[in-house]
């Protein structure tokens, strides 16, 4: 039976307590690592005289606002702490439409201490702002890289959305440009701080299922080489530079849907097409093998053997081998279409003509953990097990628990000031997107692989060719920047 939902609760942060040090900062950094520098708030987090800011402020500025980041900008622009400065996009309509939004939204707020609100074409002039703290990236998954290495060259920290890379390399390098660069880096795998997860991993890690023999992780299949025709493009659009390092192609609406987010379908269409993303597996896959990750303690490694599926065409059957995981010694981690049925909970009442019955539930979305003791379905908003009384008896105060959250956006918030790690790092984003790329290596080559994680290099048989497959060509305008 689905147990109650224990969400996490968002508790209201006091710039005060976000501003706290010593112990308090210390005992969080031993738990979620803190920056190699010392505790530096920015200036303009604190304020000045130049400025005439309050003291109490993080300013920031969004870059691409679509669906995703006009829902962190809504958010955002009501918090006292916060002070939204810019806006970016390479739609005139969109960038014009929410730096009005904000001027707006401050004036019903009766926010006298702020000033107004910018829009940019292009992000270069918004991180060329030395006013300008924080950055929300929210673009298609190709611009993620590009923009999120010089920001922090820009020395702004960082919320970019997930999934992080378009490829393998792009991952590694800007784990290197974050390090390098000393930045709060929070990648926006937000079930980390919501909803079930957390609980489900915690019962994984503390043996509650006995050894862990498979996973299966539902998510949808992978994308596809585009294919689209070329139409007529909207006024305004920067069509070039959204394309940005992908092949030079035509406009077609699917791929940078016209007008605002609210007047368009909320899966983007570029979301299935390989130039700009991995498909499902990288959209869908960076919740869930990100959770999965967590779950097998692997966020600082990840699978060691990439199995194809075994017909080529399959849209599901890829496989990853962990090993060297606490809570089993092999685990075979499955990309599966269905993964959890139970009996339908509502049959046809009796006596009622007409009425079918319509078969088992199916789960196509989540996660489902297979031990030795039972097993454990995750999604958002429901948990359960088989049997249930895996999760009747609440975890007692001795056993493992996991970076606990006050909501996603908050925690990015909260670390910015007090310069440590959030619950989804740089490097836990990036090895996530990772297992996701590896799956689709999986589909588009069909090639069994060995993958060394420490070293981020495939070995093996089929090393040479694989390590190729790392990276992509870019379009020499849109190459990726140098660290230094």
């Amino acid at each position: 039976m689905p147990t109650p939902n224990r969400r996490i609760q968002r508790t209201p942060l006091s710039r005060r307590d976000l501003m706290k040090t010593g112990a308090a900062v210390g005992a969080a950094a031993a738990v979620t690592g803190a920056l190699a520098a010392p505790m530096i708030i920015p200036s303009s987090a604190l304020g000045d005289d130049k400025k005439a800011a309050p003291s109490e402020r993080l300013n920031i500025g969004f870059i691409g606002l679509g669906k995703q980041n006009s829902g962190h900008l809504g958010a955002m622009v009501g918090k006292r702490e916060v002070q939204v400065l810019a806006i970016c996009d390479v739609d005139k309509t969109r960038r014009e439409f929410f730096r009005d939004f904000v001027d707006k939204k401050y004036g019903e707020l009766e926010r006298k201490d702020v000033t107004a609100a910018k829009a940019y074409e292009h992000y270069e002039e918004l991180l060329a702002r030395d006013d300008i703290d924080g950055v929300f990236i929210a673009t298609p998954d190709h611009w993620h890289t590009r923009i999120a290495m010089e920001a922090c060259k820009a020395k702004k920290d960082i919320y970019c959305e997930k999934p992080l890379t378009l490829t393998i390399h792009e991952a590694k390098l800007l784990i290197d440009t974050v390090r390098k660069y000393d930045r709060v880096f929070q990648v926006g795998s937000q079930q980390r701080s919501e909803g079930p997860f957390r609980d489900a991993a915690e019962y994984v890690l503390n043996g509650r299922l006995g050894k862990i023999k498979e996973v299966h992780v539902g998510i949808g299949p992978t994308s596809k080489p585009c294919d689209l025709p070329g139409e007529p493009m909207s006024e305004g659009l920067n069509w070039d530079k959204w394309l940005g390092q992908a092949p030079q192609r035509d406009y077609n609406h699917i791929l940078c849907q016209k007008g605002l987010p609210d007047t368009y379908p909320f899966n983007p269409g570029w979301r299935d097409y390989r130039e700009y993303s991995g498909g499902y597996v990288t959209d869908w896959g960076a919740h869930h093998f990100d959770i999965t990750q967590w779950a097998l303690e692997m966020d600082n490694a990840g699978p060691v053997e990439v199995i194809p599926p075994e017909r080529e065409g399959d849209k599901y059957g890829a496989k990853l081998i962990y090993r060297g995981s606490p809570v089993g010694d092999e685990i075979v981690v499955h990309h599966s279409e269905v993964i959890w049925t139970e009996p339908n909970p509502r049959p046809p009442r009796e006596g009622r003509e007409g009425q079918r019955d319509r078969g088992p539930r199916r789960e196509t979305n989540g996660i489902r953990f297979v031990g030795e003791r039972g097993e454990l379905f995750v999604n958002r908003g429901t948990m359960e097990t088989k049997p249930d009384s895996i999760v009747k008896e609440p975890l007692s105060v001795s056993e493992h628990k996991l970076y606990k959250s006050p909501g996603h956006r908050e925690n990015w918030i909260q670390c910015v000031k007090e310069r440590r790690r959030p619950i989804c790092d740089v490097e836990i984003g990036s090895r996530s997107v990772t297992v996701c790329h590896l799956v689709n290596l999986a589909y588009w080559h069909g090639k069994r692989m060995q993958w060394n994680p420490r070293t981020w290099e495939f070995t093996g048989e089929n090393a040479a060719e694989a390590n190729k497959w790392r990276d992509r060509e870019r379009r020499e305008k849109y190459q990726l920047p140098s660290i230094a």
